[in-house]
């Protein structure tokens, strides 16, 4: 039975007016950002200002309109508008413009459209329709396989631009899942494997990450079993096995990288230890062997990616986050300039359009993925203070209305939203103080773009439609 409402009166105004602050703060710090003291003013639309006008007014349309349409549309409709999405990711690889080595853009006219931003709201809507499906149960393999390739399908798409960075925003849809019930052991794998990452990249030769993996295996299979003898039958096997290896590849091809041998060692020593395991079912021990195994070979897929499918300048930005290497002058030279612009403006900033580091251009880019840098050298710790607690007020009013919601539909879609700007919020502003690598993605409605704008007012104010319709149809 369907229930009269007052639309107007259901939405979170509170919201909304944190979106418009946002959105007005974004604006006057692109001006900022980009002054131009020969321009007419500030909404010159020849300026970058003044086209971030256009987009904020076209953007609050798009909300206006997005409030009006029925709630159902986007339950029933979600994975139509996924399948468009998809489509037009694909066509972008084909006829897209290319900007910065990146084919990203369909270019209309003077402007141009980045479809990868479009991307983010429909998968959120695609994954809440699926989990929120009868047929839905993450504790199954299918489940979960099919929830993975709904989250994967475009980044794969984006990856071939390539876009590292809107690419990897899609792995924060995985923050759903375990709200939805994805078993905890997969995020602890997560951490363990972004160790192993950082680790990888740090060593200086592979196979000492390798040994040690295997010893830390060793060391938990002991405590785990409490049998010493087993354990070090299991490890003189192994070793035995990559000696031999060793010894031969020595003799034949001497030219052989130590991580190899240790692999073929492994292979070998692990069909072996999986006919143990099967002849006395020792479950613990195949865990554990599944763990090895599948750690090194995370191993080798990190170290073919890093230096196979990552470009020289995306290397040199991870090397520089890591500690691996420093290059003040290259790769380098955006995050020193944006430490110092952030660091220059100090507790009350130097005021506004007062910025040096703005006003000569020191940071690159800085109206977009660096606009947090204009923010911190003009309105200093404060207003640096002040945006990065707007953001978690939002985000916690998020949380509120998603946990609120009756529809399964509206909380899984509420809790894709609340992941995806937490992490454009927390990969945005780290990079600008050198927590993370410099990959590129904008502050939600503060970077200058249309594209970006427009797909987080989408992102957001579905959200909002559909939590002011939680009470309109009793279940």
């Amino acid at each position: 039975m369907k229930r009269r409402i007052n639309l107007w009166s259901s939405l979170d105004w509170f919201t909304i007016l944190i979106f418009l602050g946002m959105i007005f703060f974004g604006w006057i710090n692109i001006y900022a950002a980009v002054y131009n003291e020969e321009a007419s003013g500030i909404f010159d639309i020849s300026q970058r200002y003044g086209k971030q006008f256009l987009w904020i007014v076209a953007a609050i349309i798009l909300a206006f309109f997005v409030i009006i349409t029925d709630s159902r549309f986007y339950i029933f409709f979600s994975y139509i508008i996924y399948v468009l999405v998809i489509a037009s990711l694909l066509l972008v690889l084909l006829v897209g413009k290319e900007v910065n080595g990146a084919r990203s853009w369909f270019a209309i006219g003077a402007f141009s459209l980045q479809p990868s931003e479009f991307a983010k709201f429909a998968t959120a809507l695609a994954l809440a329709k699926y989990l929120s499906g009868q047929a839905s149960d993450l504790t199954s393999f299918r489940s979960l396989a099919l929830s993975a390739a709904i989250i994967f399908a475009p980044a794969a798409l984006i990856l071939f631009q390539p876009d590292m960075g809107s690419m990897i925003v899609f792995f924060s849809l995985v923050l759903v899942l375990y709200r939805e019930g994805l078993s905890p052991w997969l995020f602890i794998t997560g951490i363990l494997a972004a160790i192993l990452f950082i680790a990888t990249l740090l060593a200086e030769h592979n196979h000492n990450v390798m040994i040690a993996i295997i010893l830390i295996a060793a060391v938990v299979h002991l405590i785990a079993e409490r049998d010493p003898l087993l354990t070090l039958k299991g490890i003189a096997s192994a070793g035995g096995i990559i000696l031999i290896i060793w010894l031969v590849s020595g003799a034949v091809l001497p030219e052989i990288e130590p991580a190899v041998i240790i692999m073929a060692g492994m292979v070998i020593s692990s069909v072996a230890w999986a006919y143990y395991i099967f002849r006395h079912k020792a479950r613990n021990l195949l865990i554990l062997m599944t763990f090895l195994a599948g750690s090194l070979m995370f191993i080798f897929i990190v170290d073919f990616a890093f230096n196979n499918i990552l470009k020289p300048h995306q290397q040199t930005r991870i090397s520089d986050v890591l500690g691996a290497e420093s290059d003040p002058y290259g790769t380098g030279y955006s995050l020193n300039q944006s430490i110092i612009s952030i660091g220059s403006g100090g507790f009350s900033g130097k005021g506004f359009l007062n910025g040096t580091q703005t006003r000569f251009k020191f940071v690159p880019e800085q109206s977009t993925d660096f606009i947090f840098c204009t923010v911190g050298e003009e309105w200093g710790f404060l207003g640096s203070s002040f945006v990065i607690i707007l953001f978690m007020v939002l985000l916690y009013r998020l949380i509120v209305l998603a946990e609120r919601q009756r529809s399964s539909f509206t909380r899984i879609y509420g809790y894709g939203v609340v992941s995806i700007l937490l992490f454009h919020f927390l990969i945005n502003i780290g990079m600008t103080i050198g927590l993370v690598p410099v990959i590129g993605i904008p502050l939600p409605f503060f970077s200058y773009g249309g594209s970006s704008l427009w797909g987080f007012t989408l992102l957001l104010f579905i959200f909002l439609r559909l939590d002011a319709s939680r009470n309109e149809y009793l279940v």
